[in-house]
């Protein structure tokens, strides 16, 4: 038995064989271009790819932090709601999923709801979180977009919706179909008070929440490259065998065909957000000057407001 045996091979190993205490969440991978990105750095620049400029997944609350007026906005309490109504159950149970989200998320469900001021102008913001089980809408999500909306009625506000979904739960089957209706009378009901209601739509808007609230804004503004749609491109090629146009449903497509008014970088967005809501309710104060982001010909103009 040797020194190098009896001592350096057993230091060798112990060191070989100790577990690094390194978290597993220091990278994200793009889903543009798949580049490795250092989630600090990544943060740093807003969520957005510094490769591609992908605009990824961005936390309800650093959002309201990056676009209200420095310490002027506060949370919303949103009601509860019956959890599992129809003690559903696929691979796992329904309910074990929500739990999980909640566990992640460290919120009740997907949507943040929070009041400020933008550049001085009163604000209600209801904000998705696809990080809760895709964003998808339930009777939790309905409450939530409806109390935003009497709020928003109560103290005079703007309503600005920033929706990130897959659409309808399906776990909460008809329960969570019947709020495409709700949420809708509910930005009728911002509209017939005669205040603004915003779309903000954000990469991916599709199903149940396209197909109700997020599409009956006074005006819809979108992030740059988010995903806007209903059903999936797949489905619609199956459907009418044909072959989608390069972009379909990407924001620049919806932008060139008059669905959405204004496309924006991330960046660019409080800007953007601000000066709308100063020409909507800001009246003179306004300077004069284009919106940021590019507003199609042919866009609509004639929206009740």
């Amino acid at each position: 038995m040797s020194w190098l045996t009896n001592f350096v091979r057993p230091k060798i190993r112990a060191f070989v064989g100790q577990k690094k205490d390194i978290p597993d969440n220091l990278w994200e991978k793009c889903p543009g271009c798949s580049a490795m990105l250092f989630k600090r750095d990544m943060e740093a620049n807003m969520c957005v790819c510094h490769t591609c400029g992908f605009h990824l997944a961005m936390d309800p609350i650093v959002r309201m932090e990056s676009l209200f007026d420095e310490n002027s906005f506060v949370l919303v309490e949103t009601p509860k709601v019956l959890a599992d109504p129809l003690k559903f159950r696929d691979q796992k149970k329904y309910a074990d999923r929500l739990k999980d989200a909640r566990e992640k998320t460290k919120r009740p469900d997907a949507v943040v709801v929070g009041e400020g001021k933008v550049r001085g102008v009163k604000s209600v913001f209801a904000v998705f979180d696809f990080a809760f089980m895709g964003g998808s809408m339930g009777p939790a999500v309905g409450e939530a977009i409806v109390a935003a909306a009497k709020r928003a009625v109560e103290t005079q506000a703007a309503l600005v919706v920033f929706p990130a979904s897959g659409g309808a739960r399906m776990q909460e089957g008809i329960l969570s179909l019947m709020q495409m209706p709700r949420t809708v009378v509910a930005a009728d009901m911002v509209k017939e008070a005669k205040l603004p209601f915003i779309v903000v739509l954000t990469h991916p808007t599709t199903g149940g929440v396209t197909a109700s609230f997020a599409m009956v804004g006074d005006i819809h503004i979108a992030e740059r490259g988010a995903l806007i749609g209903f059903a999936g491109s797949r489905v619609i090629e199956n459907t009418i065998r044909e072959t989608l146009p390069t972009g379909f449903q990407r924001a620049e497509y919806l932008l060139e065909h008059g669905m959405v008014d204004i496309v924006v970088e991330r960046k660019d967005l409080r800007e953007t957000l601000g000066r709308v809501l100063l020409l909507l309710r800001g009246g003179r104060s306004v300077s004069a000057g284009r919106l940021t982001g590019p507003v199609p010909h042919g866009a609509r103009s004639s929206k009740r407001i």
